[in-house]
């Protein structure tokens, strides 16, 4: 059908107060430059709703303003912000410049485009009835729909809702949740501190868990980098390291820095839970997918069942995550026989470079070993990393040295490789290759700046 206006907003929004007449408005736009446009408003609740004007003609290019009235009433919403039951639909058809005067619209029966609006009820009565209810979805869908409903208190009001919002069960997520979205009262920063305090207290978290919880991805950068109480992989009541928090909550960025500072990725809650598979159950693809690259390893069984989280994403019928999983398995036998055609396919298809299997070892590590110089150079430049380590500590150059060929040692120097890495025995490629008797190799390490 063909579009005639335009309306100012997707939805109805409507500012509730209980018991109260309620009103907003909505504007239609002609988007026709050359036929005025008939529109005609009914609601799926005219019992709650009055619309002035209900119907009416539109110039072409002018726009009308529409006023919605809700009637008081004397509850509060059966569900908020989104409506499940209201909704309005507009009705627009075409009317001849010839016949505009005299065109009755209660008769009118070209109408040749709809369009629905949703109802969504916002305001800050019904906030602080989110907030007293301990409901943060409700008052994260009613920033989305009103983004300024916050930022518009009165410091009075403000400092209610704080107050209210600090005596909940939940209250760290909730205070959090209203100060990153515009709160802004003098006591705030105290008030989440002592809540937080008391809560961390409870958990057995320490600060590192804290921005690990809240997303402060900043934060954990600068505990990182002066040293905090315990560990990278210090662990809460529950078992559960900051790098395990940060996954569960989905926050990417956060598992990225704790795992490139050291934290360990397999890190196991109390009941042997790793952070790979809470994501594979819970059906995060974007976070398996993220673990994944940081060389979580799917195959640890975890549960008296013994699944792993291959089994457990197949057994919850995640088959986004089964596909991400089993095609890093895909890579690595790919990389094993040297499958240049079909390693590429996959790779093209956005499956992981990263992956690792129980010793820690990735795709480059076995093309390495085996001397697959064409299929190093292939994983090379679809990202993967010259200095990752397999459980040993060793990398690609570590490996190919133990190969024995000279031709795939020469490309990941010439692609950068560090010449003088240690792995955990502390052992350099240069060290290796005399060990094994590799002559060639040892020479060519040699001559680009290697030591022993």
């Amino acid at each position: 059908m063909e579009k005639l206006i335009e309306v100012s907003d997707s939805v109805v929004c409507i500012d509730f107060v209980l018991g109260t007449k309620c009103r907003t408005t909505i504007r239609l736009r002609s988007i026709t430059a050359t036929d005025t446009t008939a529109f005609k408003i009914q609601t799926s609740s005219p019992h709650k709703f009055l619309v002035n004007p209900p119907s009416g003609l539109i110039a072409p290019l002018a726009q009308s303003i529409i006023q919605i009235i809700l009637k008081p009433q004397p509850q509060i919403p059966d569900s908020f912000p989104r409506s499940t039951s209201d909704r309005f639909l507009i009705r627009t058809g075409r009317v001849d410049s010839v016949d505009t005067e005299s065109t009755q619209l209660d008769n009118f029966r070209s109408w040749t485009h709809d369009i629905i609006l949703k109802v969504v009820f916002v305001g800050p009565f019904l906030l602080r009835h989110a907030v007293n209810n301990g409901d943060c979805d409700a008052v994260k869908s009613m920033v989305k729909y009103q983004k300024t409903i916050l930022t518009e208190l009165s410091t009075r009001e403000a400092e209610s809702l704080l107050r209210v919002a600090t005596s909940l069960d939940n209250s760290v997520d909730m205070v959090s949740l209203l100060l990153e979205a515009g709160l802004k009262v003098e006591s705030a920063t105290r008030s989440l501190d002592d809540v937080e305090e008391s809560k961390w207290m409870d958990k057995g978290w320490t600060e590192l868990h804290v921005a690990a919880a809240f997303d402060r991805t900043d934060e954990i950068k600068r505990l990182v980098k002066i040293g905090t109480r315990g560990t990278l992989d210090c662990k809460d009541k529950e078992g559960r390291s900051p790098l395990f928090l940060a996954a569960s909550k989905g926050y990417e960025k956060c598992v990225k820095v704790l795992a490139s500072a050291g934290a360990n990725v397999d890190a196991k809650r109390n009941d042997g839970c790793t952070a790979l598979y809470r994501a594979a159950g819970k059906g995060d693809s974007r976070m398996v997918k993220v673990l994944v690259e940081l060389g979580a390893d799917p195959s640890i069984v975890v549960d008296q069942r013994d699944r792993s989280a291959i089994d457990l994403a197949r057994d919850e019928g995640h088959k986004e995550i089964v596909e991400i999983l089993e095609r890093g398995e895909e890579v690595l036998n790919a990389s094993r026989r040297g499958d240049i055609m079909l390693l590429e396919s996959l790779l093209e298809k956005d499956a992981s470079v990263d992956f690792k299997d129980q010793y820690g070892l990735t795709a480059i590590h076995i093309a390495a070993i085996k001397g697959y110089k064409d299929v190093v150079m292939l994983l090379v430049e679809f990202g993967s990393s010259l200095e990752c380590v397999d459980a040993e500590g060793r990398t690609p150059l570590h490996m190919a040295v133990i190969g024995g060929c000279k031709d795939t040692v020469e490309v990941l120097i010439n692609r950068g490789a560090n010449a003088n890495v240690k792995c955990n025995r502390g052992a350099t490629p240069l060290q290796v290759a005399q060990t094994m008797g590799h002559e060639t190799i040892t020479q060519f390490l040699l001559l680009n700046e290697a030591i022993s």
